[in-house]
């Protein structure tokens, strides 16, 4: 039999064993490790690789420089001549004069032959931001308009066609008194001249009247004073609000608008207020956002005739996404939105499901629940940090599937 020391001993021998692995190591064996460490931290210093960034991201880098970041010179332009105009491209040309301002000339064209030719001088930034301006003129031509009369009551077999060509010319002005409020005053010209329409559908006069379609047959000319008050979180706010209306991930914009709308003829004169409710909800950091919007638009005075062109609706790739351009017209909209967008990529890429709900009516008295039109759909879009030049997305609505390409948000 061996021979065991007592357990007295066997006590003592453990705590010295745990006392020696308490006490510091010599300074020649910290030296060692150290030594040890460092060599390895060399060795990996030699093998390190930048980071390389995916296909996908690639392509996301290239979209954001061809659209967006063209300081000056000819650039790509992927927007829209008039909703319902189809996929449109076109290219333009921009100068930065000085600092603080942006001359450009751009045309589009689309595959419905919608044309947009305009010209203009944009100045955002002077006075530390609280002011800036911008003057506008061009023309468009969008050839085989819409038309499925008044009311949500129709149907998409109901469909006419009209033509329009349009010339425009807008002097804006915008005042930041504070970072969070914002107020916008312009002047605009439009000048319309209304013909039979084109494509696969009758043409308006052919099963309309001015009786079912105000302002048939009219040409007219307006001058429109627009006013519009809002409050709009922003960064300079010292909060990290909304940084653009072209693209956002948190932060909102909260504005009443009031157009008069004065035909020089003074037959189709009218008003109208917009509301425009905008908030974007950041979720963990941002890699979720849920974003909401609610529109309300109405004729202010039931006295006055609007031309069926200019009526509030609903339908867009903006609004009804799963319905055709401007859908139901009538004196007044109403429409709410949401969006749960996820950011799979930062620089430029966002994944949405969306839903869209929406309705006209003679007057805000009359909207219903049960008159309510929706859709639901699935939309990728490129952007940079203050745009979106391309957004594609997929609606679904009670008329079927649609396709949008746009050159802006939806909301």
């Amino acid at each position: 039999m061996k021979h065991r020391p007592p357990m007295k001993v066997r006590w003592l021998l453990a705590g010295a064993l745990a006392l020696l692995a308490a006490m510091p190591m010599p300074a020649a064996a910290q030296d060692s490790r150290t030594d040890t460490i460092a060599a390895a931290q060399a060795e990996k210093a030699q093998h390190l690789v930048p980071p390389h960034p995916s296909r996908a991201e690639q392509i996301v880098v290239r979209l954001t420089r061809g659209f967006l970041e063209v300081p000056s010179g000819f650039y790509p332009l992927i927007d829209s001549v008039y909703s319902g105009g189809g996929f449109t491209l076109g290219a333009g040309y921009r100068h930065y004069v000085g600092d603080r301002a942006i001359g450009f000339f751009q045309g589009l064209y689309s595959i419905k032959n919608y044309k947009l030719v305009e010209a203009g001088i944009n100045s955002p930034g002077l006075a530390g931001g609280r002011l800036g301006y911008r003057v506008n003129f061009g023309w468009r031509d969008a050839t085989q308009v819409g038309y499925y009369g008044l009311g949500m009551d129709t149907s998409y077999d109901d469909r006419a066609n009209f033509r329009f060509d349009e010339t425009f010319g807008d002097v804006e002005a915008t005042f930041r008194p504070v970072p969070w409020s914002v107020f916008t005053g312009a002047v605009t010209y439009d000048g319309y001249d209304t013909k039979s329409g084109e494509g696969g559908h009758p043409s308006i006069e052919e099963e309309y009247t001015s009786a079912t379609a105000p302002g048939l047959g009219a040409d007219p000319n307006y001058i429109r004073l627009t006013a519009t008050a809002g409050i709009d979180l922003r960064p300079t706010s010292g909060i990290d609000y909304r940084p653009s209306a072209g693209y956002a991930r948190r932060g909102g914009y909260y504005g009443v608008k009031y157009q008069n709308w004065a035909d020089l003829d003074d037959t189709y004169s009218f008003d109208q207020m917009d509301v425009d409710l905008i908030q974007h909800i950041p979720i963990l950091k941002e890699t979720w956002v849920l974003s909401l919007h609610g529109r309300l638009q109405s004729v202010l005075n039931d006295d006055d005739t609007v031309p069926y062109f200019l009526m509030p609706s609903v339908g867009s790739g903006s609004t009804l996404r799963g319905y055709s351009s401007r859908r139901f017209r009538d004196r007044s909209s109403v429409l709410m939105q949401a969006e749960w967008r996820w950011i799979p990529n930062r620089t430029g890429l966002d994944v949405a499901l969306f839903y869209d709900a929406g309705q006209v009516a003679s007057d805000p008295s009359d909207f219903a629940t049960r008159d309510l039109e929706t859709d639901v759909g699935i939309g990728v879009r490129f952007h940079g940090p203050a745009a979106t030049p391309l957004r594609i997305e997929l609606a679904k609505g009670s008329e079927g599937w649609n396709l949008v390409f746009a050159g802006t948000a939806a909301f």
